[in-house]
């Protein structure tokens, strides 16, 4: 299966309109305060630290650059060729690698596991804010690149972060503009239970390493000026043995 034209258009239509400067997009944080933070505990699991690393969902590319600095080979693949424009614009230099890819589609994701072999993938809030019946596909996009020896690293928005988000987007000033953005293109986030991923992830045949929970922190600020975070749980998995 491939992933809803709705989703689709919802992203693409969002990409076309954000602006190009860092830091404009609501989760398009510092990546020191993001990947940076994540890859301290992600790459204890990593069992083969020199394989490719792949970020799906990579957006604009602000955390797939990160990791190209510290990773020999590192590919964003994103479902919006509006988000990858801006993701070539920002990395002139060709740190990364961008490619378009339904990770819905089986096909698409078996032809890049052949073309790269087993990967180790990050994925930052991707699950939470696709159509519930993409969500297993995903995930098994997930299993089949990492392998046999790659690790998968995934971070989703807890459930306790939906009446945060939802008493952002209905205060009495109405969401902040970052927020606002999200929302009028019909990106609904934080809607997965907080015991769905792990069960998502042993269907695909994968074994949860290692987990736990950190605030994930916004570009946005709320009405009393503190930053927005918002908690969230990580997961790191990969095939048992």
């Amino acid at each position: 299966m491939s992933v809803t034209s709705r989703y689709r258009q919802a992203w693409e239509g969002f990409w076309s309109e954000a602006p190009e400067e860092q830091g404009a997009v609501f989760w398009d944080s510092d990546p020191m305060a993001t990947v940076g933070v994540h890859l301290a505990l992600f790459e204890p699991y990593l069992a083969h630290p020199g394989l490719p690393v792949v970020d799906v969902g990579c957006g604009n590319g602000t955390q797939t650059r990160f990791l190209a600095d510290r990773y020999r080979h590192v590919l964003g693949v994103d479902l919006s060729a509006a988000a990858l424009d801006h993701a070539r614009r920002a990395d002139p230099a060709g740190r990364a690698g961008y490619r378009l890819l339904d990770a819905a589609e089986t096909a698409q994701v078996t032809a890049l596991h052949a073309e790269l072999g087993d990967a180790n993938v990050y994925m930052r809030g991707v699950l939470h804010q696709c159509e519930p019946e993409d969500r297993q596909p995903l995930v098994d996009a997930l299993a089949t690149l990492v392998g046999e020896r790659g690790r998968a690293f995934l971070v989703e928005l807890s459930q306790a972060a939906r009446p945060l988000l939802l008493g952002l987007a209905e205060g009495a000033d109405g969401p902040p503009a970052k927020l606002a953005s999200v929302l009028r293109h019909g990106i609904a986030p934080g809607e997965v239970p907080d015991d769905a991923v792990p069960g998502l992830l042993r269907t695909a045949g994968l074994t949860v390493l290692a987990s736990g929970r950190l605030p994930l922190v916004t570009t946005e600020h709320g009405p009393d000026g503190t930053r927005i975070e918002l908690p969230s749980k990580w997961q790191v998995a990969g095939r048992a043995g």
